[in-house]
């Protein structure tokens, strides 16, 4: 019987290795660029197109290689960053596997020039399928570039299985962000086919973070961070930490240890207990930490993406990180707020400045004598025609026209309406007012004839505007309000790309928008339905909530916009309504198909029986 274990060509070999290494565009771009940060470049230009399927560029003028070394740069585990096993515990650099250039060699065409400063000529090296087909001397610029063209053109599977363009654009940014970020003293320019999407200059942390998510947002990054920076023996840790006020449900969150990006559950709740009690519970904050600790006291070959690191004094670090935020907030006086319900307490006026204060006075009847009589007389009050007054108004009462039974009515005015109990729905009788109270400018309350309904006005406004804008949303049909100064959006290139998916929702719920260059939109015209406020932040909350959403669940993605719209368009606790509004509201509610909780599960009304009410007496 003859023997069945055999080795792998190089090429099957290859291509195994970029199942792990090479996952999508994304991954080519991470890997090509931390290649030039490695080389010592000072300058890297990235271009793609088509997000990535077509060609993916990358320019560096770092310290290029020879024809030796750009041809074994291809070779599988060939590397200039290790030499042994030992060198793993004290890595500076980026990449150390040798897998990067060879796993993509495998799926694409790659085209390589690269020339060093101190030869005359740099080479030309191609190569496709793990093949070479050419290499030859050039004239280049001193660095590198890269050309990677029709990735997995010979793994047809690989490719259909990629997203939309949209989705894998948005994966090449955030590879893209998580190297920016680390290193300001690189200049990045960054283009989609011939537009320039970010001009990164030479610059520190702070103005880098500024010049990524502040370039197209309506607040300034640098007013919403504070410094953070502690020095131990362990490690040492600096960066940005939002504040509180501008948390939100998708923050954006970056650790970074000894120059690489890293993903780290334990740090992050670290960071999250800290701000306990000054944010929402589904609320998290911004950060950008960065961690110098010992190479040699971390693990980073856990997996090919480098994104999981291992830490030696993992608990002790925690620790650290924990005391230094707080730290921060606590120095700049962040501490969280004590909000006393103030509805009917007294204005007390504080400060105010009293002018010309004049000491009480007492008057005397200089003719009163108790030992004389007659010498005094009581002033009449006249109480007796006060009481006369009584008397008339009350028959002034009882001869006004009020309602009385007759043959054909014999019973009091009510009002049909669904009431939904925990029981299917069923139909109960609102009997009929002529005033519904306002409880705190809040609750409406209103009769029924098996007891008390009490309604919370926003939560049921919330629920009639998210009917809505549902069925506008289905049905593609809505009514416009032009503005007569339209309001610019401006938006970050991740952004920008969610949004396009959201703009034919927008424009059937009444939104009408421009686009404009660099990811601008003028907004012309709102839906008729939507209260005051600010429409610009609107239409970020909106894109906040959009990008929680699952990717392509049309359903999801009409759900948050209709609710986004319905919360900020309902009316607010606080706001006190005439009888007339609070009946419309009533009869909208129960016009509704679930009028007993809102759109996120929240309850609308209670009701408080005839027993209830009378256990409390």
């Amino acid at each position: 019987m003859s023997d069945i274990i055999h080795l792998l060509p190089d090429s099957v070999a290859n291509q195994i290795a970029a199942g792990e290494v090479i996952q999508r565009p994304a991954s080519v771009l991470k890997e090509l660029v931390e290649n030039s940060i490695d080389a010592g470049a000072t300058f890297i230009q990235i271009l793609i197109k088509d997000a990535g399927r077509t060609l993916i560029q990358v320019t560096d003028n770092g310290k290029g290689m020879s024809e030796t070394d750009a041809r074994m740069a291809f070779e599988r585990h060939a590397t200039s960053k290790i030499t042994e096993a030992v060198d793993l515990f004290s890595l500076k650099t980026m990449g150390f596997r040798g897998e990067a250039l060879a796993s993509i060699a495998s799926v694409a065409q790659v085209e390589l020039r690269t020339r060093r400063a101190e030869d005359e000529l740099g080479v030309m090296v191609e190569i496709a399928g793990t093949r070479v087909f050419k290499q030859e001397a050039v004239q280049c610029n001193v660095g590198t570039a890269f050309f990677v063209k029709n990735l997995f053109f010979n793994v047809p599977a690989r490719r259909r299985f990629l997203k939309s363009d949209n989705v894998e654009k948005s994966h090449i940014l955030t590879e893209f962000y998580r190297i920016a970020l680390v290193n300001p003293s690189v200049a990045f320019s960054f283009y989609d086919g011939d537009e320039e999407i970010f001009h990164l200059p030479i610059s520190n942390n702070k103005i880098r973070i500024e010049g990524i998510f502040g370039k197209n947002s309506k607040n300034r990054w640098q007013q919403q961070l504070l410094s953070i920076e502690t020095t131990t023996n362990l490690v040492k840790i600096y960066g940005y930490i939002g504040k509180p006020e501008f948390a939100q449900k998708s923050a954006v969150q970056y650790f970074f240890v000894n120059g690489r990006f890293m993903m780290h559950p334990y740090f992050r709740k670290a960071v999250q207990l800290a701000y306990n009690q000054m944010i929402q519970a589904n609320e998290s904050p911004s950060y950008f930490i960065y961690f110098d600790v010992d190479p040699q006291t971390i693990d980073v070959n856990i997996h090919p993406t480098k994104t999981e690191i291992k830490f030696e004094n993992e608990q002790a670090i925690w620790s650290i990180l924990s005391a230094t935020v707080k730290e921060a907030l606590g120095k700049f006086n962040i501490v969280p707020s004590i909000d006393f319900d103030q509805e009917g307490a007294l204005e007390m006026p504080i400060g105010k400045q009293v002018e010309n204060v004049r000491p009480p006075q007492t008057n005397f009847n200089p003719n009163y004598n108790p030992f004389v009589s007659n010498a005094y007389k009581r002033p009449n009050l006249d109480w007796e025609q006060l009481y006369g007054d009584f008397e008339n108004k009350e028959k002034i009462i009882e001869s006004a026209p009020h309602w009385k039974p007759t043959e054909e009515n014999t019973e009091l005015p009510k009002q049909e309406l669904f009431i939904q109990n925990s029981q299917p729905q069923i139909v109960e009788s609102i009997e009929y007012r002529a005033e519904n109270y306002q409880f705190k400018n809040r609750y409406i309350i209103t009769s029924l004839k098996s007891g008390m309904l009490m309604i919370d006005q926003h939560r049921a406004h919330i629920r009639i505007l998210f009917d809505l804008f549902i069925n506008q949303i289905e049905n593609r049909k809505a009514l416009s309000q032009q503005i007569l100064f339209p309001e610019i959006l401006e938006l970050s290139a991740d952004d920008a790309l969610i949004f396009e998916q959201m703009l034919p929702d927008l424009h059937y719920v009444g939104f009408d928008f421009e686009a404009l260059s660099n990811y601008k939109y003028s907004v012309k015209g709102i839906p008729d339905q939507l209260g005051t406020g600010s429409v610009i932040d609107l239409l970020l909350i909106m894109l906040d909530k959009a990008k929680t959403t699952a990717e392509n669940l049309t359903t999801k993605m009409h759900e948050s916009i209709a609710i986004s719209l319905a919360e900020t368009s309902a009316i607010k606790n606080g706001q006190r309504l005439s009888n007339e509004e609070m009946n419309d509201l009533i009869d909208r509610l129960f016009a509704c198909k679930n009028h007993s909780t809102t759109p996120d599960g929240k309850k609308i009304m209670t009701i408080f029986t005839g027993d209830e009410i009378e256990k409390r007496f």
